[in-house]
Parts: C-alpha cells; sequence; structure tokens
C-alpha cells in the first residue's frame, strides 16, 4: 500500500462503518489496522465496516472480554481489544501475535496499549469526537 494520510468526517454509525468498508477495499493478507481513540469514539462501527466489505456475514460486537474475535469473509478478519491488556507481554501470552500479518486482516482496537506489536506497515486509524455527534477519522500508514 502507498504510503498515505487522510481524514474524513462522518455524522452517524452507518458514515463511519462506510468508512471502515472503504478502507476495508484496499487491506490484503497480513494487513492490520490499529485503531486509537477513547470509549465510544466508534471503533466498533468502524470494524463493522472493515468486516462489511470483507463479506463477512457474522455480526461484529465489540470483543473486550474475548480479547480475539475471529470471522471469515473473503480473508480472515481478526478483531483484538487491547483495553484490558497490560501490555505487549499480556497480548503475547494470549498468543496475539500469531494472528497478526497471517493470512488475515487483524484490527486491532486500544492498539496504544500493545505499541511494540503494531508492525510498522499497520495502518493507523484515529478516531475522535467532534460536536454533534461528528467523527474524525484520520488513517495514515507511516510512523510520525
Amino acid at each position: 500500500m502507498a504510503p498515505f494520510r487522510s481524514s474524513i468526517i462522518t455524522s452517524s454509525p452507518e458514515e463511519t462503518i462506510v468508512a471502515g468498508e472503504w478502507l476495508a477495499s484496499r487491506l490484503r493478507p497480513g494487513s492490520v489496522v490499529a485503531l486509537r481513540g477513547g470509549l465510544g469514539v466508534g471503533k466498533t462501527y468502524f470494524t463493522k465496516g472493515i468486516a462489511r466489505g470483507l463479506g463477512v456475514q457474522e455480526t461484529i460486537t465489540s470483543p473486550t472480554y474475548t480479547m480475539i474475535a475471529e470471522y471469515q469473509g473473503t480473508l480472515p478478519l481478526y478483531h483484538i481489544d487491547a483495553y484490558r491488556l497490560g501490555g505487549d507481554a499480556d497480548f503475547s501470552s494470549i498468543g496475539g501475535e500469531e494472528v497478526i500479518g497471517g493470512s488475515g486482516v487483524s484490527v486491532i482496537e486500544w492498539s496504544e496499549r500493545i505499541p511494540h506489536a503494531i508492525p510498522e506497515h499497520a495502518v493507523i486509524v484515529e478516531i475522535t469526537l467532534l460536536e454533534q455527534d461528528r467523527r474524525m477519522i484520520t488513517l495514515r500508514n507511516t510512523p510520525e
């Protein structure tokens, strides 16, 4: 994927899903999407869009208690939630590194909690709440 940085503003959960679907069309086996943003900003809605773009038929929910949820679509989708992890060592102990960069697409919510596990080629997605339920979604695939 060529280097890029882009920002979009969404005004509803459905628009956030569509933004994720757009990104999914650009992902390949081994892609990693590192989601960042506070509680309730729309990380799971964005993931639902990626899943829809990959042809996943199952309902996507936040994997907070399972930590890694696997779905089948045109590519396997690994939905990872690092919120309850204490860092990179915890991620490694649950086998998280085994799913990153494999034959599927890995989407990691709360990726900032496991900074050393995020590969350099990851797409970083930062979601920020604006006024009136609008969201700023910034995507980049180059380290800052």
